[in-house]
């Protein structure tokens, strides 16, 4: 994929300086944060479409799982998808958080937060199944899939996209394009949008298993030496654990032997869920954390993993990209209802100024629990013993971090204009 940044003066598809728009707003990724803008954009009177590279079955087919915030459920409850998807996917109401075999847990309820639930995990398929059935209503939503795309061009007033479909070349204008394809993303690199962050020193070995014992709608996190690990509860008595370590020993535990695997994990949980039976395979990532310095440029806009990338302790990044949806799809139709351009940079900087620092205090937490909980340093260690006992006991504490985790502090989209 080639893609051109600059902003160019005569476009090679149209022949007047006002072309005809065939779509307002072209989104490069149909994943699970793509998918959620353009069902957010439905109804908004914006022609809509998504270029996505790889066939529906295949998008669908990852085997992930993901927890979902209660912040995450008003959104795309807003949007019309999430009863589809709550019946599939499961609902938790505790947040059991403990230091490996420290006996003092903390133990999150709703009564902390003054709500029904905590939160909820769903799977790959189910999120993105839900929103491609939803989006098959959508008269103002066309799909580009499978396509690859080729060029981008920006102008003043429009961008111009080729893409190969079928063996073929097709060539359209938009008012504005939004990357919402991953963590490398071209778009972001060829609009030479620079990021700042690290990698980290560790791994996370992911993997969904059956239970012995019931999950009873629990989600643990638990803090080791080598890194935090989370478990959680998925429907049918399974669970995915996300697994942190070292590199080389995150590596070693997917070659680990299934039998051997299983106990250490069995002892990781400390007997909780009794004997475990894997149902995938280990699947090994690194971690990393980043941050855009811009999350807009002239008829550009980044959206998920595109703008940012965060450690996976707490569950968060998907979260903050389907909050990133949510918010410039608010922009992008009141913008559109107040007769603006939605590609101009005045536009998008509302979207930027709004998610770009409340992302960034995510990340900033993230990366504080990944250290404050990762090593064996025993001034640390019993700092962070400290700080689970003040947790216990301190109601407010437990609010404050609850609100954080859930996504509750911060503005909220509002796609129902």
């Amino acid at each position: 994929m080639l893609v051109s940044s600059h902003l160019q003066t005569q476009s090679s598809c149209v022949d007047s300086s006002k072309p005809e728009i065939d779509y307002d707003v072209v989104i490069v990724g149909g994943g699970i944060v793509g998918a959620t803008l353009a069902c957010g954009l439905k109804d908004s009177g914006l022609k809509v479409t998504i270029i996505e590279s790889q066939p529906p079955e295949a998008a669908i087919g990852r085997r992930q799982a993901y927890a979902l915030t209660l912040q995450t459920g008003r959104i795309l409850k807003q949007i019309g998808v999430w009863d589809e998807i709550l019946a599939k996917i499961t609902t938790f109401y505790q947040i059991s958080l403990s230091d490996s075999d420290y006996p003092n847990v903390v133990k999150f309820l709703p009564q902390d937060l003054g709500t029904n639930e905590l939160g909820y995990v769903g799977e790959h398929g189910v999120l993105l199944s839900a929103m491609y059935d939803f989006l098959e209503q959508c008269p103002n939503v066309v799909w580009q899939c499978p396509a690859i795309l080729k060029t981008v061009n920006y102008y003043s007033d429009f961008v111009e996209i080729e893409i190969e479909k079928e063996g073929n070349s097709q060539r359209f204008c938009s008012r504005i394009v939004v990357a919402a394809d991953g963590a490398k993303s071209r778009l972001r690199e060829e609009a030479e949008i620079k990021t700042h962050g690290w990698k980290y020193w560790q791994s996370c070995i992911a993997m969904t298993i059956k239970t012995e014992k019931s999950h009873q709608n629990v989600a643990f996190e638990r803090f080791w030496p080598s890194g935090p690990m989370g478990v959680l509860p998925l429907p049918g008595n399974r669970c995915q654990v996300v697994w942190t370590a070292p590199h080389a020993e995150a590596q070693a535990l997917k070659e680990l032997d299934e039998t051997e695997f299983l106990q250490l994990l069995e002892y990781r949980t400390g007997g909780l869920l009794g004997k475990l039976e894997l149902l995938s395979d280990r699947y090994v990532y690194p971690v990393q954390l980043m941050q855009s310095d811009r999350y807009i440029q002239h008829r550009l806009a980044l959206v998920g993993d595109a703008a940012h990338c965060c450690h996976p302790v707490g569950g968060q990044g998907l979260n903050m990209g389907i909050r990133d949806a949510g918010a410039l799809a608010e922009v992008l139709k009141t913008a559109h209802h107040n007769h603006q351009d939605i590609g101009q940079e005045k536009i998008l900087k509302r979207y930027e100024n709004w998610r770009q620092k409340e992302n960034l205090i995510v990340l900033g937490l993230t990366d504080f629990l990944d250290r404050s909980f990762s090593g064996n340093w025993i001034p640390k260690v019993k700092i962070r013993r400290l700080g689970l006992g003040f947790l216990k006991k301190v109601k407010v504490f437990r609010y404050l971090a609850l609100r954080l985790m859930t996504g509750l502090i911060g503005r909220a989209p509002k796609i129902a204009l």
